[in-house]
């Protein structure tokens, strides 16, 4: 294999074929890539976001959720990413990135590059990001991601050698674009545990297009442009931006309509946005899909888990089945989300070179309807007595205002059945990333942004042995399958892969997709610049508010 990154130019491997590239681009197309000269502040006036989406923490190790990510992206720098409205992974804080053998990355950086704070930012500080985050191995980190690292060499203080444990990795360079690609401050940040978020800003420790300047957790945060940033975007054209959080997205709609925010961006409810559409005052901005929503199982934890009293994995996969096999994915689009999304029946979603339809013709009457006589059938095939109580759990701040309509229909869904007694509960994020992880939750809400354009990102981070959901899901055919796809350099033989480990996992049912959404902001009418793209990230950089 030859993959090269060189001097922003183009991937020349072609790994777009496996990414969002029939996903088409809408919203503003204002605003564009370019290398940073580091002048920051370009007269556009201070910007104002609005959001619902909280933080779980500044330190890009503790942290695997939109809600993070979207300060993260602003203030520290990625050896790569991805250009506006691109999928291609292009060199961002680097000079060049290239694949210098199969097994080794290689990175350059320019010289005498400066953190916000003045201190130097060097290959030390890059080698020093992912060896702490593979250290620190946070359960609502990243460090999954960085399963093929095996080790970092430093050769001198601009360049940086990615030592892989498999050949032709197709996707490392599309993870250093995401959360685990955040490089930190060595001078500042912990090497074997989270940083407090207000240490970070104190020390100033930024090296993207803005620092943080203010931070009144999960309430307000003040960006200003970063004078030393040098990167593939173009230095801000605004004079700072104010992040608000809001507790309820009625608020937030109120805040957009009076003027209150220039842009609301995650999460309004679509009966909200919808009205919003109606309003001249406003301008609603719709970007490319890939988001999910999909129910999780604890096999540990669920009914008949592992750990249960009166553990069964025939009976606790017949409940999971059961699930699938009533879960109305029409009625929730239609009802809660007047179908601004739509009925998902895979692990890839639609758009994604590799996305089948595995669940449609395993589960509910085959065409993707539901049906409680099948489901019935499965039950009592399995010896499972009814009706099974099963505990449920969502998020109601994390995921937008209908989350609660979103889960009292599934709720209905399964209780209507005669079969289920469904417990069902709700906890705010901040605490509900804690709590996921550790056990409490059998069966539990969740949704996903993909950190990069590859069908790899809706596999790995779920179904690998060692994985983001920490559900103690294991088949060793899918975890052998997402390492063997992820350096299969020829396109056709990945795909087939990609697909057939969405069909294993349908048969196991470690997670019920059921929803497939776009991407929604709104904006003032005087607001420019705000592009929704496939890196599905809102960059603050190249938004103006006149």
């Amino acid at each position: 294999m030859s993959l090269h990154i060189h001097s922003r130019g183009r991937v020349s491997l072609a790994i777009g074929a496996i990414g969002a590239t029939s996903l088409i681009l809408a919203g503003c197309a204002a605003g564009g890539g370019g290398t940073g000269d580091g002048d920051g502040g370009g007269g556009g006036g201070t910007v104002i976001v609005g959001t619902t989406d909280k933080v779980t923490t500044l330190d890009p190790a503790g942290s695997y959720d939109n809600g993070s990510l979207a300060v993260q992206t602003q203030v520290f720098p990625y050896l790569v990413n991805t250009d506006y409205n691109s999928t291609e992974v292009v060199p961002d804080l680097a000079e060049s990135a290239e694949f210098t053998s199969p097994t080794e990355y290689t990175v350059t950086l320019p010289a005498d590059l400066k953190w916000a704070n003045g201190n130097d930012l060097t290959s030390a500080d890059v080698k020093f990001s992912f060896d702490r985050n593979l250290k620190i191995a946070d359960p609502n980190g990243a460090s999954s991601l960085l399963y093929n690292l095996d080790s970092i060499d430093t050769p001198d203080e601009t360049t940086v050698v990615f030592n892989l444990k498999t050949e032709n990795d197709q996707v490392f360079p599309f993870i250093l674009t995401s959360f685990p690609g955040a490089i930190v401050d060595d001078e500042v940040f912990s090497a074997d545990a989270l940083t407090p978020d207000q240490d970070i800003v104190d020390a100033n420790a930024f090296g993207g297009p803005y620092a943080i300047t203010s931070w009144d957790f999960n309430k307000t945060v003040e960006f200003a442009p970063n004078e030393n940033y040098k990167g593939l975007l173009d230095a801000p054209v605004n004079d700072g931006v104010i992040l608000s959080y809001y507790a309820e997205s009625s608020n937030l709609k109120l805040a957009v309509q009076q003027g209150d925010v220039d842009v609301a961006y995650r999460s309004l409810s679509a009966t909200d946005v919808e009205d919003l559409g109606k309003n001249d005052k406003v301008q609603v901005i719709d970007g490319p899909g890939g988001e999910i929503r999909y129910i999780v199982f604890n096999f540990n934890t669920q009914p008949y888990g592992a750990t249960t009293a009166d553990a069964d994995p025939a009976k606790a996969l017949a409940v999971r089945q059961a699930v699938a096999d009533l879960i109305d994915r029409d009625a929730i689009s239609d009802q809660v989300y007047k179908g601004t999304y739509t009925p998902l029946y895979s692990y890839v979603p639609e758009g994604f070179a590799g996305a089948t339809e595995s669940l449609k013709g395993l589960y509910g009457d085959g065409n993707g309807a539901p049906d409680a006589d099948k489901a019935k059938a499965t039950l009592e095939a399995a010896g499972v007595t009814t009706p099974v109580s099963l505990s449920l759990q969502y998020s109601p701040d994390h995921y937008g205002p209908s989350s609660g309509d979103e889960y009292a229909l599934i709720k209905s869904q399964l209780e209507d059945s005669g079969l289920f007694t469904v417990d069902l509960k709700s906890t705010e994020w901040v605490q509900y990333s804690k709590d996921r992880t550790a056990d409490v939750y059998p069966a539990y809400q969740l949704g996903w942004f993909p950190d990069y354009s590859d069908a790899d990102n809706y596999l790995t981070p779920f179904f690998l042995k060692e994985n983001f959901l920490g559900n103690h899901y294991d088949n060793a055919e899918v975890n052998d399958l997402i390492l063997k796809q992820a350096v299969e350099p020829d396109a056709d033989t990945r795909t087939a892969d990609i697909e057939k480990i969405q069909d294993l996992v349908a048969q196991d049912l470690s997670t019920v997709p059921y929803l497939q959404g776009a991407q929604v902001a709104v904006a003032g009418t005087s607001v420019d610049g705000v592009i929704l793209d496939a890196s599905f990230k809102l960059r603050f950089a190249p938004i103006t508010s006149n």
